[in-house]
């Protein structure tokens, strides 16, 4: 596998405190979990079954967080970029609530003794496709970048390339919070998507309420980065 498909990228210092707390977190709460599946009547529950390399559950683990660490990049890169508080407060809720979901997910397939890549011959999003999941497909159908997903490095829905980040890299000012809007709309758009996947298709339950949970909340800035690039006298590319 080429660099540029490396589903697992090194983390920077910024962001590896929130994924360390949150791998913490997640084995916590598995832990918890466990002991509360047992049977009201003291006898010991069924123990879960583990998710399949190329199960949907796995897959989500393993895409998601390589989409998620994106969002945390480009939340740093326009905090570099702008001095505007209101594009500065947003760009740091995403990074923190992202870097610490994506611990959650390499944190599970940890848990599940599972590898952070993909089994060979299954490139991304290879578990939606598997599960039949027609609604979210069509949901990133005419996304902006989706017809170069696989291109310039970006690897899935609504993820900027490398030429879209070296631009958010150099912008300032007001050029990079309408830049970092548009790119953000165009991740969170492919993020929802992907959350509905699994939402839909998962069988961890706790899986299931984290990706229900990405959905409202991305779905909720998405109203806001709109109203956002309007003040700014632009729009959503897609």
């Amino acid at each position: 596998m080429s660099p540029a498909h490396d589903p697992s990228p090194v983390l920077t210092r910024r962001t590896r405190w929130a994924v360390g707390s949150a791998v913490v977190l997640a084995l916590l709460f598995a832990g918890a979990a466990t002991v509360a599946s047992a049977r009201d009547d003291g006898a010991p529950a069924a123990a879960p079954r583990t998710p399949s390399a190329r199960s949907a559950d796995a897959g989500f683990a393993r895409d998601m967080a390589v989409h998620h660490q994106q969002a945390v990049e480009m939340s740093f890169l326009v905090r570099d970029g702008t001095q505007d508080e209101d594009v500065r407060r947003l760009a740091y809720d995403i990074a923190q609530t992202q870097a610490n979901q994506r611990g959650m997910l390499l944190g599970w397939l940890d848990l599940w003794e599972l590898p952070k890549t993909a089994p060979d011959g299954q490139g991304p999003m290879a578990w939606m496709e598997e599960a039949g999941d027609s609604h979210s497909g069509h949901e990133m159908h005419g996304m902006a970048g989706m017809d170069g997903m696989d291109r310039d490095g970006a690897l899935m829905p609504g993820m900027a390339t490398r030429t879209e980040l070296g631009q958010l890299r150099a912008a300032r000012g007001k050029q990079a919070e309408i830049l970092f809007l548009q790119l953000m709309t165009d991740h969170h758009k492919g993020g929802v998507a992907m959350a509905r996947g699994c939402a839909e298709r998962c069988t961890v339950p706790v899986e299931k309420r984290l990706a229900r949970g990405m959905v409202e909340a991305q779905q909720s800035e998405l109203g806001l980065m709109a109203d956002m690039l309007a003040a700014r006298g632009a729009a959503p590319r897609s």
